[in-house]
């Protein structure tokens, strides 16, 4: 079956959509915004890019059709395999979108640093 009449089909009605606030958003896999669209659709196109964080919690996991690969080495070399497998003829179409998921995933696996207390200033705040 085409894409496009794949996409005609599941456009409006799919167990993946979510409607909200008149909004429509979509939660399937190869999907990268999670906007319910043809061009991020991952159902209704054959070659998609799914990006997920891996599940050591350390690292993402690049899926294609036909390949999956876990990226542990950092956000700068995880960002150039990304760019490379989307520059090689492979959605390039996805490629801004790809990278912005990987740079999301890595930010949010990052530990949260405890903020500095501040020293209060002032002869009463150091009084007691």
């Amino acid at each position: 079956m085409s894409a496009d009449l794949t996409w005609l089909l599941i456009k409006n009605n799919n167990s993946f959509l979510v409607k909200r606030s008149g909004v429509q958003f979509s939660s399937e896999a190869g999907n990268l915004l999670n906007k319910n669209s043809f061009k991020f659709s991952g159902i209704a196109n054959k070659k998609t890019i799914d990006i997920a964080a891996a599940a050591s919690g350390r690292g993402v996991v690049v899926s294609t059709p036909k390949t999956k690969v876990t990226l542990t080495k950092g956000i700068r070399k995880s960002a150039r395999s990304v760019a490379g497998l989307t520059r090689a003829g492979y959605r390039a179409d996805l490629r801004k979108a790809a990278l912005a998921r990987v740079a999301a995933v890595l930010a949010s696996q990052k530990p949260v640093k405890a903020a500095p207390k501040k020293a209060s200033k002032g002869v009463r705040a150091n009084k007691n």
